[in-house]
């Protein structure tokens, strides 16, 4: 079995059996590709709220970060397109092979339950217009770490 076969089964068993707190695997069939649930914590502008995302893996992870997007209902947020990309270093230049799915989602609960104000980043429209639909293949410039 592959390495990155035996740490995805890995992985899904410890979110399946223990998930973080407002975490939850919605489907994992497929080990290519899973769909988490992310609720809003309580006490912040997200509150209430539930959010999907959809991890796409590569058999290079985890020494490649998936690819991770917002489905369905994507928050408003300033480092959220509208098309679900997700501005964030620890999924591009950032990325370790020590972080997890449980990792990235943690940090994507920690970067929505910091935010002070629903908003879209101000390059919205031109960036959804011209995206690939994989945002890994976006050069990404990160300019704000205050959100």
């Amino acid at each position: 079995m592959a390495l990155y076969s035996r740490r995805l089964l890995k992985e899904l068993k410890e979110l399946t059996l223990t998930p973080p707190s407002g975490i939850k695997v919605v489907e994992a069939d497929d080990l290519d590709r899973w769909t988490l649930k992310l609720e809003g914590a309580s006490g912040t502008l997200y509150e209430g709220e539930t959010f999907e995302l959809e991890f796409r893996f590569t058999p290079n992870y985890p020494m490649e970060s998936p690819a991770v997007v917002f489905i369905g209902n994507v928050p408003i947020h300033p480092h959220v397109y509208s098309n679900g990309h997700i501005c964030l270093n620890i999924l591009y230049t950032h990325w370790t092979p020590a972080q997890t799915v449980s990792t990235v989602c943690l940090s994507l609960l920690s970067m929505l339950s910091s935010c002070k104000r629903k908003e879209r980043p101000p390059d919205n429209d031109g960036y959804v217009g011209r995206a690939s639909q994989n945002p890994k293949k976006t050069k990404w410039a990160f300019h704000d770490d205050e959100i």
